[in-house]
């Protein structure tokens, strides 16, 4: 898809979201990338911010970091968000909302990383009733805000990441702040939620995992559920590879209702501490198998922030295995945005999200507050 915008036909270019069937995202793979990205990390000292780091395109895969936060929500074969708000009781609901959770977690390949993306780059996509607008907030620290709802089900989800990724000599890790919200207006009911972090390792096995504990919070009910991501050994075991463990509680009495148990990339089950019952809660080749991409509905609808058209003649590059015009179309994005920001500097302007506020944590993350209740309808349509 093309649409008009800065002057000159920009291209809208939409790739399928990460699933099951990831390793087929290494088409997109520049040859040997493992040995360069090697290569290029032997220069960084270990402990390193790599928050301003600069990947060569061939590094990258076709997609914005908005687009991969927005498909975890939007990007579904079953609809978990709609069954959370369907439970009969609030130890249901909040179960079905632990299983939504865990869908988020996706499948990345080593080697393929989405773009960074620029200050003011939005994705607005819509499934059904839901709609979805993101938007990078802030470029130096890193910050992206999402906010989702579904008028008809009466459901908000509000979401401010920050990324900071490290390098530790044979890995780097991205350790995700910020909080994930989830609303339930019909039951009056808030969830609160952090993100596991990413691991990218490189010896001396190659991989890419989730790791860390999640803690899931609902406010008004008091029910906790603690999750624990592991990834894979140091010599690549994989017996606790992509695993979860934890257990779901009643804080105001600290009794442990079930523990939890599985795999993210398979299924994830719970067990009943009063019967010993054991269920499954969660199954991954349901949920994030066969995802499509989205498609535009109407092209002049699209703005000329959304990251599909921001990053499309980079992608279209990449998916072609033109990595010299890649490189070239990437660094054109990168200039354009120096050159914006040396503009704002010299006239001392100081540049302000346009879809949502943003306050600093006693904890040194960020809040984010969309500036409008509802999300309108988008342009874009996921399947």
């Amino acid at each position: 898809m093309e649409t008009e915008g800065d002057n000159k036909v920009r291209k809208v270019i939409l790739t399928k979201p990460f699933s099951l069937e990831a390793e087929a995202n290494n088409d997109y793979s520049a040859p040997n990338l493992l040995h360069r990205i090697l290569s290029l990390f032997s220069h960084v000292r270990p402990g390193s911010d790599l928050s301003h780091f600069q990947l060569p395109a061939a590094f990258n895969f076709p997609k914005s970091c908005l687009q991969c936060y927005g498909e975890e929500i939007y990007s579904t074969a079953t609809d978990l968000l709609g069954k959370c708000n369907g439970g009969e009781s609030p130890l249901a609901r909040f179960i079905n909302v632990v299983a939504w959770a865990i869908s988020t977690t996706r499948p990345l390949v080593i080697g393929d990383t989405p773009y960074n993306p620029i200050l003011g780059e939005t994705h607005h996509v819509s499934r059904s009733s839901l709609h979805l607008l993101a938007e990078q907030v802030s470029h130096h620290p890193p910050v992206s805000a999402l906010h989702a709802t579904d008028e008809k089900e009466n459901i908000e989800i509000i979401w401010c990441h920050q990324a900071i990724p490290k390098f530790h000599g044979t890995s780097v890790e991205a350790k995700v702040l910020g909080k994930r919200t989830l609303k339930l207006m019909k039951h009056g009911e808030t969830y609160e939620m952090n993100s596991p972090n990413l691991l990218f390792r490189f010896l001396p096995i190659p991989g890419v995992d989730w790791v860390g504990n999640v803690c899931i919070r609902c406010k008004e009910t008091g029910l906790v559920a603690d999750l624990c991501y592991k990834g894979r050994s140091f010599l690549g075991f994989r017996a606790s590879h992509r695993s979860i463990e934890g257990k779901i509680l009643d804080s105001s009495s600290s009794k442990v209702l079930y523990d939890v148990d599985g795999h993210w990339d398979r299924a994830v089950a719970i067990k009943d501490k009063n019967n010993g019952k054991v269920r499954v809660i969660y199954d991954a080749r349901e949920v994030i198998s066969g995802l499509q991409a989205p498609t535009v509905k109407n092209s002049e609808s699209v703005r000329a922030t959304e990251s599909a058209m921001v990053w499309g003649e980079v992608s279209e590059a990449l998916m072609r295995k033109e990595w010299e015009r890649a490189t070239e179309a990437k660094r054109s994005v990168e200039e354009t945005q120096r050159k914006l920001l040396k503009e704002r500097e010299s006239r001392r302007h100081h540049w302000t999200p346009k879809h949502f506020t943003l306050s600093l944590t006693k904890e040194g993350s960020w809040d984010c507050f969309p500036l409008h209740q509802w999300v309108p309808p988008a342009p874009i349509i996921a399947p």
